[in-house]
């Protein structure tokens, strides 16, 4: 299956989200959280940093519970730059 390119909207999106990641993770390190939330360090900092725009939703919801924020708030806080329309 191909997959079709991403609009800009969705990029937005996804840099939105990996801000409120960020934001979420705080002063724990990056490996820490990852490793913790069975990802590896590098998806998880591709997606604080937007380039991995839609992240799978077992990842998500793995970093929610490893950060303990629950997925509405996650996504409210993602939002509030970007409205998450579909």
């Amino acid at each position: 299956m191909i997959r079709p390119p991403l609009r800009p909207d969705e990029h937005d999106r996804g840099r939105a989200l990996g801000r409120a990641l960020r934001t979420a993770r705080g002063s724990r390190s990056l490996l820490d959280v990852a490793a913790e939330a069975g990802i590896s360090p590098e998806t998880l900092r591709k997606i604080e940093t937007g380039r991995i725009a839609t992240p799978a939703f077992f990842t998500i919801m793995a970093l929610c519970g490893v950060l303990g924020v629950a997925p509405e708030q996650l996504a409210e806080d993602a939002g509030a730059e970007h409205p998450m329309t579909g």
